[in-house]
């Protein structure tokens, strides 16, 4: 995540690169961020978001209302470690608000 933010271009295109390597790297279904809560700002896997069995939401912590929305087709899919791992994701997303 650090080399993608690091090279220059545009936010959106960072925030997809960013969302397909936690996808791949996690074996999630989806990854989405959010600028918002309600506004999509880029996401990898396939169909829409919020039709899968589990999800999580963390909050990305320098952005006011950015969040890091990851779902999975397996219930009860995340535990504390997916959690630990996902925030430390979200914290350093920050520079895409910066």
């Amino acid at each position: 995540m650090r080399e993608i933010l690091s090279v220059p271009g545009d936010r959106v295109g960072k925030a997809r690169r960013i969302s397909a390597a936690i996808r791949e790297t996690g074996g999630y279904r989806w990854v989405g961020i959010y600028a918002e809560e309600t506004r999509l700002l880029a996401w990898s896997g396939p169909g829409e978001p919020r039709d899968a069995r589990s999800n999580i939401v963390v909050p990305i912590p320098t952005s006011t209302a950015g969040q890091l929305r990851v779902e999975s087709d397996l219930p009860d899919a995340f535990g504390a470690e997916d959690r630990r791992r996902l925030e430390e994701c979200a914290a350093l997303l920050g520079p895409l608000w910066g």
